[in-house]
């Protein structure tokens, strides 16, 4: 059995993500998103749909971009 990269957890359904060439092993998607999703630039939370970026920042949607002085992006066009 595998070991969760984030929680420890020892199972046998482990699964493999590689990202920016390092390589997790986890138990669940929740401790991948925990460990591996980018953290919205204004608020924090874990962003594990498309975002927004710019600056190398990333938001998870336009309000906390705004939030951060940033107008250019928009959620919809």
């Amino acid at each position: 059995m595998a070991r969760c990269d984030y929680c420890g957890n020892e199972y046998d359904k482990t699964f493999e993500v590689t990202l920016g060439g390092n390589n997790y092993t986890f138990d669940s998607f929740e401790c991948a998103i925990q460990l591996v999703a980018p953290a919205c630039n204004h608020c924090g939370v874990k962003v594990i749909g498309h975002g927004l970026e710019m600056n190398g920042a990333i938001y998870c949607c336009d309000h906390c971009a705004r939030k951060e002085g940033i107008e250019l992006l928009r959620d919809r066009a």
